[in-house]
């Protein structure tokens, strides 16, 4: 028997949602347990609009390509790393910023038990749990929170290093567990907005490179800070392709994606 070319997507439906800090909601949601199971950390998610009775979910073809609805659906795309997967419950929580009036912290504002979620795929975030290093810089804002806390999850205990977190301010900040030889710093960028200061490539640039072979860098956050602390890392630290990974979660002016 010939596979049909595309299948419905995914759906998952809120269990609860409660805030984490103050611009932090955490939403739980659940699914079919070999969902969650096969899903990568970083999900393409379909995000429906508020309010919208119908939305008109895609396909997701053999391919894995999503296949849109001709005409209006009410759907948007965004990719975010999950905070926790539990694959024996069918449950995963997902971490959204509430910056912005963009469609994802939208609909977590007003997400509720019982609201629906599309998962399409997984999505190329660079998210790279096992990193082989010794000695670890971890730099992001907080976007990038859940993606680093996974990071330091799955860190050998004798891993060394850094890591970097810009939020507005101490209520902003949240439980990062991580190995004790790596450092868990909060950067305070106080009342500006997110995006027009750069506490997290100041405090980057600001490092000596460490005394060490064995380095990994990861990077997520703004766009432009990204790009001056990955040229802050190729030149002054002498990392090369396979020393690092920087990429722009989001850009000032434009709704915040991946992460909220």
């Amino acid at each position: 028997m010939t596979a049909p070319p595309s299948r419905p997507v995914d759906l998952l439906t809120v269990v609860s949602a409660r805030a984490v800090t103050p611009a932090v909601r955490r939403v739980t949601l659940q699914g079919a347990p070999e969902v969650v199971a096969a899903a990568e950390p970083t999900l393409a998610l379909l995000v429906p609009r508020v309010g919208d009775p119908a939305p008109r979910w895609p396909d997701v073809a053999r391919d894995g390509r999503i296949v849109w609805p001709q005409g209006s659906h009410g759907i948007s795309l965004r990719s975010y790393t999950a905070r926790r997967q539990d694959p024996a419950t069918g449950e995963l929580d997902v971490d959204f910023v509430l910056h912005g009036d963009g469609p994802a912290a939208a609909w977590a504002a007003a997400a509720g038990p019982g609201a629906l979620l599309g998962v399409a795929s997984t999505a190329p975030l660079g998210l790279r749990e096992e990193i082989a290093a010794g000695w670890l810089l971890l730099a992001g804002d907080e976007t990038a929170i859940p993606a680093i806390a996974r990071i330091l999850a799955a860190a050998d205990p004798a891993t060394r290093g850094l890591a970097l977190l810009e939020v507005a301010g101490p209520a902003e900040e949240q439980a990062v567990p991580a190995p004790a030889g790596v450092e868990v710093r909060w950067l305070h960028r106080g009342t500006a907005e997110p995006g027009l200061t750069s506490p997290l490539a100041d405090a980057v640039t600001a490092l000596d490179p460490p005394d060490a072979e064995d380095v990994f860098a990861w990077v997520a956050a703004e766009s432009a800070a990204v790009r001056t602390i990955r040229a802050d890392l190729r030149s002054r630290w002498g990392l090369g392709r396979s020393g690092h990974h920087a990429i722009g979660y989001w850009r000032r002016g434009r709704a915040m994606s991946p992460a909220g």
